[in-house]
């Protein structure tokens, strides 16, 4: 994001004007995700409401949760651990 707010990113939204409205914007297109299918991310250890997990991210659909993981370079280094 530029600082001047008006920059237009990889899949042409303005920066300052994404579609969706009142916090429901895809991270990676800025769609309302409430009008698809979507799917959240959080980080953190544990589980349930109070267990120190953070919402990463929400996107449309898986679509654009890989075009994002793809467009940030989220997989370059991030296995925990491969047996083959």
């Amino acid at each position: 994001m530029s600082d001047s707010g008006d920059s237009i990113g990889e899949t042409g939204e303005t920066d300052d004007e994404p579609e969706g409205a009142d916090g429901y914007a895809c991270t990676y297109c800025g769609c309302d995700v409430t009008t698809h299918e979507p799917v959240t991310v959080t980080e953190g250890v544990g589980r349930g409401d109070d267990a120190g997990r953070v919402p990463a991210g929400q996107f449309c659909n898986y679509g654009c949760l890989v075009a994002h993981v793809e467009a940030e370079g989220l997989v370059e280094g991030s296995t925990c651990r491969v047996e083959l």
